[in-house]
């Protein structure tokens, strides 16, 4: 366990190899990844940020860049980097003057050291050389991700990924208190407990809009005040097309499009509004045209949506399980490979607010436990490499506890199949969880973020805790199983660059795998 000392340690070192102060526009974190907003990407020292003690992976992701820390220790280098910021900040204001050097070496806002000359020796260990076609792999995915909708996408990310610490939360709340509800213990406690449990998802709405209009360029509050609409309970008294309207109808999906239509509205006051009334009349019209257009269109719109979202699911399970699970299981690395994963982190949130749980994310958590079962047996097979086995056992613990890009950017991504015979893996756990659930053992999550082991606390289902707990051990190890034979059979354990079974480490089959973050980001949501 990291000491109290380690993570102001680890801030100091990553920040000039950040390019400093200057270059850091924005710092936040979500469940394992220390998020930063860069000025100029190509001041980054990639290599210098992997060597940093503490730091398990990196993802390029357009303007943003995301180092892996893991959980808890993410959230605490976070906030020392935020100070470290503040600091700066300050040391500017106050005027010229002696500026602390950060610990790891360079003052804030100087380039890292230029990368090697073309024709350099390459690194000696294969572990240097796979890190190095996984970095090649990342630079590409990046390319390829800076498209509009992908922009778009991760802009919807922005709104949901803050608030998955409160999701995880509340989560853990709900299922400590429906243990203490079936088994008749604590009855003093638990209306209380129900409260705090159920106190944010009763406004989550709220939240989102608030969130949706401070990452699209509107003013926060007024996102939020508009959203507010969407749960008030006055809503019951109002008819929309014959229909009379429900608080919550919409959820979360109507929050978002509220507070768009609020972001849109100010946008046109602020163009149009004298300065000497803007104060006044923007607020006002903001509220009241967005307010009126969520109520009579688009809570209506929305909650039609979000119906359909959660019929859509559960008609998905029950009717071809195994073949929905064999899918999501197996196609979600190529999902965020794409970019497209992000486009889920609304449909989880839709799903846990009308039924307590979603019925994806275990799914798509499978996609981790073939990850695992692939690096064992790339383990297996390189007997004589120390470097690969090594790397393999650092990030082992990691990758069971559902953070794999160490896996995936360190081993099976460089070495491309083993990256395909993973979501092999993914897609038998999948399969597994899938057929229970057309059986009618529904297993959930009663929050996104977490998976591996660490979904364990959150798990929700229809049959209670130890069938459902049951059904998503049995897809963890259906997943490592077939992971790991189908990789064990298909690899060779040719090193890097050579020709074989697995063909030449950077061909086509592994660059057309690009980096993922695996099921830990839903988000994508982390």
């Amino acid at each position: 366990m990291p000491t109290s000392d380690a993570y102001p340690s680890t801030a100091a070192a990553l920040l000039p190899l950040v390019g400093g102060a200057a270059n850091i526009t924005s710092a936040a974190h979500c469940m394992t990844r220390l998020r930063l907003g860069l000025a100029d990407p190509s001041l980054v020292d990639e290599e210098g940020v992997r060597a940093v003690p503490g730091v398990l992976g990196v993802v390029t992701d357009g303007q943003t860049y995301q180092v892996v820390l893991g959980p808890g220790a993410v959230a605490r280098v976070t906030a020392e980097l935020r100070t470290m910021l503040a600091d700066t900040a300050a040391h500017a204001e106050a005027g010229p003057g002696p500026v602390a050097v950060p610990a790891g070496g360079g003052a804030p806002g100087t380039a890292p050291p230029p990368p090697p000359a073309p024709g350099a020796a390459p690194p000696a260990d294969t572990a240097s050389e796979l890190a190095a076609v996984g970095a090649g792999l990342r630079a590409a995915r990046a390319r390829r991700n800076a498209t509009p909708l992908k922009a778009a996408l991760r802009r919807i990310a922005d709104v949901f990924v803050p608030l998955i610490p409160a999701l995880i939360g509340c989560g853990v709340l709900a299922g400590l208190n429906g243990l203490l509800l079936n088994a008749g213990w604590l009855p003093g406690l638990t209306p209380a407990l129900t409260a705090v449990a159920s106190g944010f998802m009763a406004l989550i709405a709220v939240f989102v809009g608030y969130n949706t209009a401070a990452v699209f360029g509107g003013t926060p509050v007024l996102g939020g005040a508009v959203a507010a609409v969407v749960v008030h309970p006055g809503v019951a008294k109002v008819t929309a097309f014959g229909v009379t309207l429900a608080p919550g109808q919409g959820g979360v999906l109507g929050a978002m499009a509220a507070a768009l239509l609020a972001v849109a509205v100010e946008r046109w006051c602020r163009g149009r509004v004298p300065d000497t009334l803007d104060v006044l009349l923007t607020p006002t019209l903001t509220v009241l045209v967005a307010g009126l257009g969520t109520l009579y269109g688009l809570m209506w719109a929305a909650g039609a949506v979000s119906s359909a979202i959660g019929h859509a699911a559960d008609w998905l399970l029950v009717t071809t399980g195994p073949l929905a699970g064999l899918i999501l299981g197996g196609l979600f690395l190529p999902l965020v490979m794409l970019g497209l994963h992000q486009a889920l982190i609304p449909l989880h949130t839709t799903l846990i607010e009308q039924q307590g749980y979603t019925v994806l994310l275990p799914l798509l958590a499978m996609a981790g436990a073939g990850q695992v079962g692939a690096a064992v047996a790339v383990y297996v097979r390189l007997r004589h490499d120390t470097s690969v086995r090594r790397t393999i056992r650092s990030a082992l613990p990691a990758g069971l506890l559902g953070v794999g890009e160490p896996l995936i950017y360190g081993v099976s991504l460089p070495l491309g199949r083993p990256f395909l015979t993973a979501c092999a893996g993914g897609a038998a756990g999948g399969a597994f969880v899938g057929f229970f659930a057309m059986l009618g053992d529904r297993v959930g999550a009663t929050a996104i973020g977490p998976s591996g082991w660490a979904l364990f606390p959150l798990l929700a289902g229809n049959r209670g805790p130890l069938p459902t707990a049951a059904v998503y051990a049995g897809g963890l190890l259906t997943g490592y199983a077939i992971g790991f034979l189908a990789t064990y059979a298909g690899f060779r354990g040719e090193a890097p660059g050579t020709e074989g079974a697995n063909g030449p480490t950077g061909s086509e089959e592994a660059t057309g795998a690009e980096g993922t973050t695996g099921p830990t980001e839903s988000e994508a949501p982390a």
